[in-house]
């Protein structure tokens, strides 16, 4: 599935003042500050024109994702200093593609989530009912 920069920015940008909705219908929380994580670098899930990837599912690493996601091109164990990037560990939360997150269910390793800091927009992708399935304690 192939996500276009049209859907994102005509249904999913919001006005700067304005304050994005998560998947449960109420306001964005912030994912994580240590390490910042999101497409803008703000601690949060949400996503505009740029984000081609839809960085919209806050979920807390585990050792199995972060294996899998090595495996499919993409190391969040390494850092990268480069990029700013601390390289993640298991425990750390982030925000994933919504597509790596379901490649990752539909495998059977996906990490759990944090509901009320997943953009409203993962859900053109995904279900709730699996979101609240892989729901984090």
């Amino acid at each position: 599935m192939r996500i276009s920069a049209e859907l994102t920015a005509s249904r999913f940008l919001m006005p700067d003042d304005a304050v994005p909705t998560n998947v449960l219908g109420g306001p964005l929380a912030c994912c994580c500050r240590e390490p910042v994580t999101g497409f803008y670098r703000d601690g949060y899930c949400r996503t505009g024109p740029d984000d081609h990837g839809l960085h919209t599912v806050c979920a807390r690493m585990t050792a199995e994702f972060l294996r899998f996601s090595r495996a499919r091109g993409n190391d969040l164990s390494t850092p990268r200093p480069e990029y700013q990037f601390p390289g993640l560990e298991p425990g750390d939360h982030w925000c994933l593609c919504v597509e790596r997150w379901k490649e990752a269910l539909d495998a059977d390793c996906a990490p759990p989530v944090v509901l009320n800091a997943c953009h409203l927009s993962a859900l053109e992708y995904v279900d709730l009912a699996d979101l609240k399935t892989h729901a984090a304690d």
